[in-house]
């Protein structure tokens, strides 16, 4: 073998073991984008019409709170300037996650949605709406930690002691 075939073959193995090492980092990066795609898809961003539809129509049903989910909600009223609820953000993509066959995880932008915001009377943000399949929704405000969240999940939204 010749030195310059030599090198060449030496030259074509180091990118063969580069390649190989190069690809399971880009693996894990890909995954870790996907993860970070299916955690976003599971909190549902609401405008005025599919809050009608999905939660509550209270034009048509003014008097009466009637909810028309199939399970349970938190409805997130939140603004993009917010750092209360950009901090809430995060904690609400886990909870989607970790509740994703118990419960809804919904926002409403109330910079977009001032007309529903209004009717829910909201002042501060960010206030969470919890709304259990029966029974009247319950209203929290501030960022609350994780804790609280779950805590709230488990008594109110799935009735459980």
């Amino acid at each position: 073998m010749t030195k310059t075939t030599h090198l060449l073959v030496s030259g074509i193995a180091l990118l063969a073991v580069l390649s190989l090492t190069a690809c399971p980092s880009q693996r894990q990066q890909q995954a870790k984008s996907n993860k970070k795609i299916s955690t976003m898809s599971n909190v549902k961003h609401l405008s005025k019409s599919e809050f009608l539809a999905k939660v509550a129509n209270y034009e048509q049903n003014p008097q009466e709170w009637k909810y028309l989910g199939d399970k349970p909600a938190i409805i997130d009223f939140y603004a993009s300037w917010c750092g209360p609820c950009r901090m809430l953000a995060p904690v609400l993509e886990e909870l989607a996650n970790e509740y994703a066959d118990q419960i809804h995880i919904y926002k409403v932008d109330t910079e977009a949605e001032r007309e529903l915001a209004a009717a829910f009377g909201i002042r501060s943000i960010p206030t969470l709406l919890f709304v259990p399949m029966h029974g009247q929704p319950q209203m929290a405000q501030g960022a609350l930690p994780k804790p609280a969240l779950v805590e709230a999940i488990q008594k109110v939204l799935l009735n459980k002691q």
